[in-house]
């Protein structure tokens, strides 16, 4: 279980004393974990932060171990933001590392209220850590990022504020197209077929059923009787496309095609979604936004809805379509 004992107050040493005076103090160092967490942060902190994010493109943050060097980042930053419920459980010896050295460890989720979280049968006593899947569910975690920017730094609390409101508003429009855009998927089409259970959240915000090979951690692996069971539910439903996923090796959902084709059932790859983590840096995709416009357009088109081909804001780096 990731338990953290974690400071409440500013954080620890000269970085914090020298940001608490003029505005052209250096900005606050603050090391991320996911990429979905570096990108809620940046947008609350704006340019009085330096936000270094661990975890780059493609990495699965359930089996991630820091390097030595991730390990340095941690421990010379000032603030330290990580998603939480046990998400990044390689992860625990570092964190612990990093907040019994002094530092404001803190999980963005640690707010949610526990009655929004989703639970496993498997896994009882441990909520489902993919909350990002709900945009308005992800926009709750803004205020825990508000109120420790504003602890850092008072005198900029007002600015942080503004931040998120802007950035909330964000949120809500690309939860509003995901409703809008699963909605036009036909009734018998509307299944996700991933890799691992990691859409739970966005299963339940935008009503679409979900199955997956593997569970909520990719450290679970799946016996013939959860690929049997997955293929039966494929050729039962004539479900047309499955979902791979940019952080979780295809062989299993690979074994699932060729399982369902045996049952005279052919079903395509839909295309690669982002779950554990976001697309290149640099890159509409390598944004929280981009990659759930990437993820609810691929999605939809592949399952036979509507939504345009470059997404909502029409920045997709290509046609999202049923391969």
């Amino acid at each position: 279980v990731l338990s953290l004992v974690l400071c409440t107050g500013c954080p620890s040493g000269e970085s914090s004393s020298s940001q608490s005076g003029s505005t052209d103090a250096a900005p606050v160092n603050i090391v991320t974990t996911t990429g979905m967490v570096a990108d809620l942060v940046r947008n609350v902190a704006g340019e009085r932060a330096q936000v270094t994010g661990i975890m780059g493109e493609g990495v699965d943050p359930h089996l991630f171990r820091p390097t030595s060097r991730d390990i340095s980042q941690l421990l010379q930053a000032d603030i330290v933001f990580y998603s939480g419920l046990r998400l990044e459980g390689a992860m625990q010896t570092a964190l612990e590392r990093a907040a019994g050295s002094g530092k404001h460890v803190v999980a963005v989720t640690e707010d949610l209220p526990h009655d929004l979280l989703r639970t496993s049968p498997d896994f009882p006593d441990h909520p489902d850590p993919h909350v990002w899947g709900d945009a308005a569910l992800w926009s709750r975690c803004l205020e825990v990022v508000v109120r420790v920017m504003s602890e850092a730094l008072p005198e900029h609390a007002e600015e942080f504020e503004a931040n998120a409101a802007d950035y909330r508003k964000e949120l809500l429009e690309i939860d509003e197209y995901a409703r809008k855009s699963i909605a036009t998927i036909p009734e018998d089409s509307r299944y996700l077929v991933t890799a691992h259970d990691a859409f739970a959240y966005f299963s339940k915000a935008y009503g679409i059923e979900e199955r997956s090979v593997q569970g909520i951690t990719t450290e679970s692996e799946p016996g013939v009787q959860d690929i049997n069971q997955l293929v039966d539910f494929l050729v039962k439903n004539k479900v047309p496309a499955i979902f791979v996923e940019a952080t979780v090796n295809e062989a299993n959902l690979r074994a699932v095609m060729e399982g369902a084709a045996n049952r005279g059932w052919k079903v395509t790859i839909g295309g690669t979604l982002f779950s554990d983590s976001m697309g290149q840096p640099g890159t509409y995709e390598g944004t929280y936004i981009g990659m759930m416009d990437h993820n609810i357009t691929t999605i939809t088109r592949a399952l036979h809805g509507e939504a345009p081909e470059r997404g909502l804001h029409g920045k997709l780096a290509a046609p999202s379509a049923a391969q």
